[in-house]
């Protein structure tokens, strides 16, 4: 459906038409979600997220993970925003101190030209900055939202549950606050909802409050250290629970928590009539259990389960053939007869014995020593210098390999007038030094199947029952 469209003057002095245009999308629900993913904020990695599944009926739901994080790491992206925010603060204080100065002096003094033409440089440049920080937020907010949604799809979610940014707030005077308030996320989180609808997926805000400050694995308090072997040092990154011993990053024990909070809680959602953002005000906590995936019934899995079931073979004597001759390693006549060996004769030297190994190839010949020097082995040339030059494939251009050489020899598009392969993180979101996990399709099915859904016959072939039994008895 197009809607009213909205001229505006180009720079070119042309007259641009913006035509916009809505299309239909399925109605979600904002309950009876089975499968959902969980994203945590973070500080240099963007977003953090872990695949939930509720299992259960009643008051013996519970929430089950693969226990596999979705993590998209802009760090490099952060640091580019953070620097160039720093620049805008920097460009904005020379701007008002050349006004002011302009200002005091008058049109009569001499300098007062000057510190006018500067102030409107700085001016220029400052509405620069803005700009591509306005660009650069704008990027990395859709490629964030394309990724996780992504991720949504392949993993066969219905529910993206996101923390509350209206509640969410930086406390303290660390630097890291400056940071964390000067990200993207309402930015993202209006993308994600934007491409969600789009794919049919419900995008549910929760509350934020203590989802790092409890283990998802038994609800009890969590202690944050620097890294995993220094635990006895006070940090932020990491995690560890001292009552089950959960030891991993903060960030994925969030996404844990935020993703029990939702799928526990989605009877409670409210939406806005306005907005049409849906949030949960309640909080229910819940324990989130780490279960595996089943394995493919491979080939090696099938015999392995079938050399399981076997009965053992009696213990007896061999009632095959076996064989009765040494393996020949010398080659055979035409018939089957060997091949003698040439002899000498009685008055002549037989020579060194023939041997069927690769012999030794000199390319050059050994150096002669020289006093002060350390003698080298032979097929190494020292008297002929190194040639030194960069090494292709950081931003050098190869010599005698062009780009249609690669490209005929099967390799995939290179970046331009490098050999360096082009990652698919770059071909997917633009940004060639970002990290992200890759988008596999994955089965939302994983955990204690359900009594009343039926599972393929190749995940049941995997599933063994006394796995099963003894998930019940824990």
């Amino acid at each position: 459906m197009l809607h009213t469209p909205t001229l505006r003057a180009t720079r070119a002095g042309r007259i641009a038409l913006d035509l916009p245009h809505s299309r239909p999308v399925p109605a979600v629900k904002a309950s009876g979600h089975r499968v959902g993913l969980g994203f945590d904020w973070g500080v240099n990695t963007l977003l953090t997220g872990t695949l939930g599944r509720l299992a259960g009926r009643g008051s013996a739901q519970r929430v089950l993970t693969d226990g596999r994080p979705l993590i998209f790491d802009a760090t490099t992206i952060s640091a580019t925003l953070h620097r160039l925010r720093t620049l805008r603060e920097h460009l904005a204080a020379k701007r008002d101190h050349c006004q002011a100065l302009a200002d005091g002096l008058g049109s009569p003094h001499p300098v007062w030209g000057e510190h006018l033409e500067r102030a409107q440089v700085l001016a220029v440049e400052h509405v620069r900055v803005c700009a591509r920080i306005r660009h650069l937020n704008s990027a990395l907010a859709r490629a964030a939202a394309r990724w996780a949604v992504d991720q949504a799809v392949a993993l066969g979610a219905s529910v993206i549950y996101l923390e509350d940014l209206a509640t969410l707030e930086a406390r303290g005077h660390r630097k890291g606050n400056a940071r964390l308030s000067g990200q993207v996320r309402g930015t993202v989180a209006e993308a994600i909802r934007h491409l969600g609808a789009k794919a049919g997926i419900a995008v549910v805000t929760v509350p934020p409050r203590g989802t790092s400050k409890l283990c998802p694995g038994c609800l009890s308090p969590l202690t944050h250290h620097p890294a995993p072997d220094r635990l006895h040092e006070r940090g932020w990154k990491w995690a560890h629970c001292t009552r089950c011993g959960l030891s991993m990053d903060r960030d994925h024990a969030a996404g844990r928590r935020i993703v029990s909070r939702g799928l526990l809680a989605q009877t409670q959602t409210v939406t806005d009539r306005a907005t049409g953002i849906r949030t949960i005000r309640t909080t229910i906590e819940g324990t989130v259990c780490l279960v595996r995936r089943p394995k493919k019934t491979t080939r090696r899995l099938r015999r392995q389960l079938r050399a399981e079931v076997t009965p053992p073979r009696p213990a007896g004597p061999k009632t095959t053939k076996v064989k009765g001759h040494p393996t020949r390693s010398r080659p055979s006549g035409p018939r089957g007869r060997r091949v003698p060996r040439a002899t000498a004769a009685p008055d002549q030297d037989p020579g060194p014995k023939s041997s069927r190994r690769t012999s030794d190839v000199r390319t050059v010949p050994a150096t002669a020593p020289t006093p002060g020097a350390v003698q080298r082995p032979a097929g190494h040339d020292t008297t002929t210098p190194a040639a030194f030059r960069p090494v292709p494939g950081h931003g050098v251009p190869v010599p005698c390999r062009t780009e249609e050489d690669l490209l005929l020899s099967g390799r995939v598009r290179l970046s331009r007038r490098t050999c360096r392969q082009r990652t698919s993180a770059a071909e997917r979101t633009g940004f060639h030094h970002l990290h992200a996990t890759e988008v596999h399709s994955l089965t939302p099915r994983f955990g204690p199947p359900d009594g009343n859904r039926r599972w393929p016959r190749r995940v049941r072939k995997a599933w063994k029952p006394q796995a099963h039994t003894e998930f019940q008895r824990r």
